[in-house]
């Protein structure tokens, strides 16, 4: 088996009636272009059949790095896990960064010490610095040269989407939805959320929160009724962690809830200055001068917010959840009306529906297989395992006759004591099954929908909450990749992470006025002009790549 190792890849379209000539020329020119052609007695790929079928008896463990530190999953004696390595030959060891992601990336890419294959947020900087670096394979090629199947399992428009300037698709995406997508389905909601205690919430009236005067109100109020939770203080709000680039919930979420456009006549939006933003930043500053705010909403990190969701600690929260559907399923074994609902939260002076992002064609991670793979022909054909149909069905409802049967109707229902056990006991769900995404790297939301259960108590209403708010604009979630544009929004971010915690800690609205503009002219001072052009130049190209704007005669919703 020939295996490859750098950026020179055969392709299955190079090698026809010409193949032999082919070779031979650009072994002339270069030694390292002698692999553009099957070895000697190898085939070429058959499109129609998947490379892993011939790989069962050949076992091998592949290193997949997850930049989640949250992400404790491991490979395991579960049932999904176990068929996969039986089906495919193919073990997982799992590497997550210990502390912070970013130091964690920045050392691997400093020491070029990559694992075969690496899943990172679509968003991350490191993406495009990764690529650009050449650190990964092209996808197109490595499946040209060893599973052409992959072009039969993957999405045309999420690998259109996700094609690189230089003509490679280097990555591709988990939970991605099309225009498409929506078009076929009616019940794809969004992620964020504005969640209450619901015994808290009732027991205070079930007041309005979508003013500052009613949201400040409420928190006062739940302080002043329940002080303490099952012998620990409660928390009045939860959000997520901060880190060096801000916080995810009192940013784009909170943007979102108040229907701040991303663009007006045709330019970048400056959503940080707009007045509903800067009045609500400030209710939250109100609240932590007044006590209601605890010094650990600015030290807690992920998991340990997450526990205490679990613990129902927090009033209410600025939060996904998504993000919390196991805690959700604890709670409500243990108290029913102690979980967490959703309610119309912080909106603008005018009253403005919120305008919730539904996950967009870029979806929320993307997954690479790096040129350090020590079996990339294994890693490819994994890949198209994991997005097929039948890998798809296998991740989702793991393995018939043992955690499902198929209904009359065709559709897989879950046996009962398996459904009980996902409702009741994540953590042993995964030991024992494996299923429901437990493996979630590679899923694709969009076809599973046509599996799903009915959500449970806990997390129907959440979900069904965000339909009306929903709406789909990919368009926004563009990655500036330009080395010295990208360099320059990534310091703007980081003085945003920078002063974000000092406006909430500001002694008086004067101080938080004062820190505000200073950032303000510093972020001009790196750059921030530019960095608007090229946003919107980006958007501007979305719209087209996705025909938003028609330019392409196609008739893709909204």
């Amino acid at each position: 088996m020939t295996v490859l190792r750098r950026s020179h890849l055969p392709r299955a379209k190079r090698c026809g009636r010409r193949a032999a000539a082919c070779t031979l020329l650009l072994c002339l020119l270069t030694v390292l272009l002698s692999s553009c052609a099957p070895a000697s007695g190898e085939s070429v790929p058959d499109p129609a059949a998947p490379a892993w079928r011939k790989y069962a008896d050949d076992k091998v463990t592949l290193d997949w790095y997850v930049n989640f530190n949250w992400f404790t999953t491991t490979w395991g004696d579960n049932v999904v896990a176990k068929t996969i390595t039986e089906e495919t030959g193919v073990s997982i060891n799992f590497i997550t960064p210990g502390g912070n992601e970013w130091e964690k990336l920045d050392a691997m890419i400093s020491s070029g010490d990559f694992p075969d294959l690496l899943t990172l947020g679509f968003w991350e900087p490191h993406v495009g610095l990764i690529i650009n670096e050449g650190l990964v394979y092209p996808l197109n090629e490595l499946a040209d040269a060893y599973d052409p199947y992959f072009w039969e399992v993957s999405s045309p428009q999420r690998l259109s989407w996700y094609t690189h300037p230089d003509g490679n698709i280097y990555s591709y995406p988990n939970s991605s939805y099309t225009p498409a997508d929506y078009e076929a389905h009616n019940n794809i909601g969004a992620n964020q959320t504005f969640l209450v205690r619901a015994d808290i919430y009732k027991a205070i009236g079930s007041p309005d929160m979508t003013t500052p005067e009613g949201f400040s109100q409420a928190v006062r109020d739940a302080h002043a009724a329940f002080p303490a939770t099952d012998g620990q203080p409660l928390l009045t709000i939860g959000l997520y962690d901060f880190n060096k680039d801000g916080c995810y919930s009192l940013e784009e979420m909170l943007m979102n809830f108040l229907a701040i456009p991303f663009e007006k006549n045709g330019e970048r939006y400056d959503r940080f200055s707009d007045p509903d933003y800067l009045r609500w930043l400030k209710v939250f500053r109100q609240l932590r001068e007044d006590g209601y705010i605890a010094d650990e909403l600015f030290i807690d990190r992920r998991a340990q917010v997450v526990e205490k969701v679990g613990e129902g600690r927090y009033f209410c929260m600025l939060y996904q959840h998504t993000d919390i559907a196991d805690q959700q399923i604890y709670l409500y074994e243990k108290a029913p009306e102690g979980t967490y609902i959703a309610i119309d939260g912080p909106s603008n002076e005018r009253g403005d529906k919120h305008t919730l992002p539904g996950v967009g064609i870029n979806g929320w991670t993307v997954t690479m297989i790096s040129k350090n793979s020590k079996a990339p022909e294994r890693a490819i054909a994994l890949m198209s395992y994991m997005m097929s149909e039948y890998g798809q069905k296998l991740i989702y409802c793991g393995v018939e006759g043992v955690t499902y049967d198929t209904g009359a109707d065709g559709n897989p229902a879950l046996k009962p004591e398996v459904l009980e056990l996902l409702n009741s006991d994540r953590v042993e769900y995964n030991r024992l099954y494996g299923a429901d995404n437990t493996y979630w790297m590679l899923q694709d939301n969009a076809m599973q929908l046509s599996w799903q259960n009915a959500p449970q108590p806990p997390l129907a209403q959440p979900k069904e909450w965000t339909f009306p708010y929903t709406v789909y604009m990919p368009e926004y979630d563009v990655t500036i990749t330009d080395p010295e544009v990208a360099a320059a929004y990534q310091r703007i971010r980081e003085a945003w992470g920078s002063v974000l915690p000092q406006l909430l800690l500001a002694p008086t609205e004067q101080e938080f006025d004062r820190l505000f503009g200073e950032y303000l002219a510093l972020r001009d001072d790196l750059g921030y002009d530019r960095v608007a052009r090229e946003w919107m130049r980006l958007v501007d190209e979305a719209k087209r790549k996705l025909d938003l704007d028609g330019s392409l005669n196609g008739d893709v919703g909204r």
